[in-house]
């Protein structure tokens, strides 16, 4: 018998799923509404969660996060009338189970509940975790808690790894950690990039050469796929390979053989490869820049980084512990920080991600001489103004309410009144400042898409016209 906790505001649909489910001989609780669902599951322990979209109070997209940290760590099925490929999209990047749209068959939602009950059963089975080792990876987010499953759940296999994100969010940290989690961590780790190597070399370094195969090549050369036999190449900005190039590599990994260039003989290579871009290789597809099939075979698991500005909640731990290293690097006795200079660190969207705040933590250092403490003053002038910034679009009570006196007998608006009213005037003005682009209101405002879409709803507000 699994407990099963439904959160959908249709009381006929939790009525049919209770008995649905009572009759399969489950242990059933009901809640109407996400604050109360998400109290439930929070105070009690569920083996899966029937979870709808649609709710007065907001999208249940909203709690999905949080449901799935919960003691019990239920497994999670959208079932929803809303439909739509974005709501899709964010439940499976968040981990839920499945997806199903009213109305449903009964047999396709019995399918669904008895196949996630069965996969939980077997994740249940005792197994003692082995630590990660995650050597540069700094943060406890749930974003990057999550990342760091999916490396240890690469680590476990042999298959090929895409690893995306933005330029700085550590696709090299992320691939080395998979590599020393993994059964190859005793041989080497070859890393390549890609998008530094000039077209003519390309060919020469990855596959190698005889001696005579080109004008200059005086002596034989293995390629740094054989160079990494045994172990894990990596190949950093994979995008950027010539399509000549992304042929061999195609034809490499299937048969695991390289022949050098002007070799007439194959030579047999065991190599795990991880690949990694922070460009749109599906894009690169459609304008026929990437092969499609080769496509399918590094990406056997994809790991997607999330940016900085989107775990904001790790950027104090990543700077306390690198200014002490750079400390150790520089000889310098570490600094204290005040409370001022981590809110400004805070405040910056970093579009450089991590690699831009360890290079602002850098300049820092050699700012404040022999200044104990870390304080605004010793960041660069264009991190210090973010901060001003945010400053100057807090509206004040006087401000949002301007018929409203601090001293004056008028009605004064209560704490969420005012919260709600300041929200909205936001999301107002970021929509107009991101001309309707999605991606660009993300990276203005540091909400996730979830979130984003979330409040949007919740005030009423238009969605976007580019994704």
């Amino acid at each position: 018998m699994a407990r099963i906790l439904i959160i959908d505001d249709d009381a006929k649909i939790g009525l049919f799923l209770t008995k649905l489910l009572k009759r399969m001989e489950h242990e059933v609780s009901m809640a109407q509404s996400l604050s109360k669902g998400l109290g439930l599951a929070e105070s009690g322990v569920f083996d899966l969660v029937l979870l709808d979209l649609e709710f007065p109070e907001g999208n249940g997209i909203d709690i999905l996060q949080d449901l799935m940290k919960v003691t019990s760590r239920p497994e999670v099925i959208i079932i929803t009338g809303t439909g739509g490929g974005t709501g899709a999209e964010l439940a499976f990047k968040y981990g839920a189970w499945d997806y199903v749209q009213k109305p449903f068959l009964l047999d396709e939602v019995n399918l669904s509940i008895t196949r996630a009950l069965q996969y939980r059963r077997e994740k249940q089975v005792d197994v003692s975790p082995v630590p990660l080792l995650r050597k540069g990876i700094i943060g406890e987010s749930d974003l990057l808690q999550w990342c760091l499953q999916e490396v240890a759940k690469a680590s476990a296999t042999d298959g090929s790894v895409l690893i995306t994100g933005e330029t700085g969010t550590g696709k090299e940290l992320f691939s080395r950690a998979i590599h020393n989690n993994s059964k190859r961590a005793s041989r080497p780790f070859v890393a390549v990039d890609c998008g530094a190597l000039p077209d003519t070399l390309v060919e020469s370094t990855l596959f190698g050469h005889k001696k005579g195969a080109f004008t200059g090549a005086d002596r034989h050369q293995d390629g740094l796929i054989v160079q990494a036999d045994g172990g894990t190449l990596f190949l950093d900005e994979v995008g950027d390979l010539p399509l000549n190039v992304q042929i061999a590599l195609l034809r490499t990994i299937q048969e695991k053989k390289v022949r050098p260039l002007g070799g007439g003989r194959e030579k047999s290579v065991d190599f795990r490869l991880v690949a990694a871009t922070n460009r749109d290789l599906d894009a690169l597809v459609t304008d026929q820049l990437f092969r499609e099939d080769l496509l399918y075979r590094i990406r056997a698991m994809s790991i997607h980084l999330p940016p900085l500005r989107d775990r904001k909640e790790d950027i104090e731990e990543i700077a306390v512990k690198k200014l002490h290293e750079l400390s150790n690097r520089y000889f310098i006795l570490p600094k204290g920080i005040s409370k001022a200079y981590l809110d400004a660190l805070t405040a910056h969207s970093w579009p450089g991600n991590v690699r831009e705040l360890i290079n602002v933590l850098d300049s820092s250092l050699g700012s404040a001489g022999q200044d104990p403490t870390l304080f605004p003053k010793h960041l660069p002038p264009e991190y210090r103004m973010a901060v001003l910034k945010l400053k100057s679009h807090e509206p004040s009570v006087q401000k949002a309410f301007p018929g409203c006196s601090p001293e004056g007998d008028d009605v004064f608006p209560t704490l969420n009144a005012h919260r709600e009213r300041v929200e909205s005037e936001y999301l107002t003005l970021l929509l107009k400042r991101a001309e309707g682009d999605r991606k660009k209101a993300e990276s203005l405002s540091g909400i996730s898409q979830s979130r984003l879409y979330g409040l949007l709803k919740k005030h009423g507000l238009p969605g976007f016209s580019k994704n």
